[in-house]
């Protein structure tokens, strides 16, 4: 882990000597987990490529103004973050699950992988983001303030929120 961070500050530093190949290395070094962090976030699939492309062009301006008080990636993530927000504001993509589906549609229509991300456009892009650092990119509670620009105990609110709102739209078995 730490070796990736002293990569990640390396590359940085080089984008901000205008280095391409650097940013490419990085581009290929984060594109996955961002377009799965921003796809989960934004609900619109057409617009994923177009975002991550945003945050690597910020990234390419501003690699020179970053200082260094957390880790390249919770920086690069913060900035997604930021992007897909906006993007979905703009957008007005984000989408809920139909509440009149049946379970029964879902059932047929859904794999188990698939409803969970159906379930999670229930939340709220904030809540969205908070699942989605937690469990699929493995960040603590204070390293998402640090990405989502917000207090720990508000990153603890969301998390409780989305959990709640999760359990109400499980089966009874599931729960």
């Amino acid at each position: 882990m730490e070796i990736a961070v002293s990569e990640d500050r390396r590359l940085l530093s080089k984008i901000a000597a205008s280095d391409k190949a650097a940013l490419r290395e990085l581009y290929r070094r984060y594109q996955p987990r961002l377009e799965r962090f921003v796809g989960r976030m934004t609900a619109d699939r057409d617009g994923v490529a177009d975002i991550v492309n945003e945050v690597f062009m910020v990234v390419w301006q501003k690699a020179g103004s970053f200082r260094g008080q957390s880790s390249p990636s919770t920086w690069i993530l913060g900035i997604a973050y930021n992007k897909a927000l906006k993007w979905a504001s703009k957008n007005r993509r984000l989408e809920a699950l139909d509440a009149n589906q049946t379970s029964d549609a879902r059932a047929e229509s859904l794999v188990e992988r698939d409803e969970m991300e159906q379930l999670l456009k229930l939340l709220s892009a904030e809540q969205r983001a908070v699942i989605e650092l937690t469990y699929y990119c493995g960040y603590t509670y204070r390293e998402i303030g640090e990405i989502l620009d917000c207090p720990e105990n508000t990153v603890k609110t969301r998390m409780f929120h989305a959990r709640r709102l999760l359990r109400q739209h499980l089966p009874e078995d599931s729960r």
